[in-house]
């Protein structure tokens, strides 16, 4: 484990200096990240403007709102930053030949594919996440007990583990498919979904969407359950969801590690 962190940290390393480099850049694609963030937090609070919150009786008035928004903004900034920059490489490597070179590594192949790209400029987003969380939260009608707080950080780790297994299984598909740009594509649909509460996808159309997203698909998973943590009371059915989520995230790290041993059992070399 210490040799993978030490690889981990000379990979992010090398990458800051990369960043570094090219300042202008850097700066540029970061404040492109917070103006995109700014713009939807305008238009969030144009929305509360019209109506004390969102859905019916859901409970996610304006504080425990942006406080979702805070929470969905911390996770996706963990993963755009640590596993979307390397993933997006994987199509090319396998038609060019460049995953050939990984494999032969004395290293564990995934960890090689999913790793070796660190994003500093997508951590922009997070700061942004954990000064909207600092705002809400003391404004919160109820303050969260302190269960809540210890189950927060975990839930949030869940969070980006089951983010992290949909994008291993996208790359599993990349290697047996040798090119799945629509299933990227695919990965920006689907994660839509985890941008709203799970409270909104009612009636006859958003009952069968909810449940598939949270039980086969469970993207609703990644951001409702801990952000309702800390936002809502922590009543029967909310620990059955934090339960839920636990097994959803080790379910997801498990089979996106079979489905890519599987599929890198079945890959053939480009120079073969």
């Amino acid at each position: 484990m210490l040799r993978y962190l030490t690889i981990f940290a000379t990979f992010a390393r090398a990458c800051l200096v990369r960043d570094m480099t090219f300042r202008a850049n850097f700066l540029l694609e970061c404040l492109t990240s917070l103006g995109w963030m700014s713009m939807n937090l305008a238009f969030y609070l144009l929305i509360f403007s019209f109506t004390p919150e969102i859905g019916r009786d859901s409970g996610w008035s304006r504080e425990p709102f942006f406080a979702f928004v805070a929470t969905g903004l911390i996770i996706n900034a963990v993963v755009q930053a640590l596993f979307m920059p390397s993933a997006s490489e994987l199509a090319e490597m396998v038609r060019t030949g460049g995953l050939d070179a990984i494999l032969v590594k004395p290293l564990d192949a995934q960890f090689l594919l999913s790793m070796h790209r660190f994003d500093f400029s997508s951590l922009a987003n997070g700061i942004v996440g954990v000064v909207l969380l600092a705002w809400a939260v003391p404004r919160f009608p109820v303050p969260p007990p302190l269960v809540a707080w210890l189950l927060y950080p975990l839930l949030i780790v869940c969070g980006v583990a089951i983010l992290y297994g949909l994008i291993i299984t996208l790359a599993a598909a990349t290697i047996m498919m040798g090119r799945n740009q629509s299933l990227y594509d695919f990965w920006f649909y689907i994660t839509n979904f985890s941008r709203y509460p799970a409270e909104i996808y009612a009636g006859p159309w958003g009952g069968p969407l909810r449940m598939l997203c949270t039980f086969v698909i469970p993207i609703l998973l990644v951001v409702n359950v801990p952000a309702g943590t800390i936002a809502k009371p922590l009543s029967g059915e909310a620990w059955g969801m934090v339960l839920v989520t636990v097994v959803a995230a080790v379910a997801a790290i498990s089979f996106s590690r079979l489905f890519f041993q599987t599929a890198l059992a079945r890959y053939r070399s480009a120079s073969s």
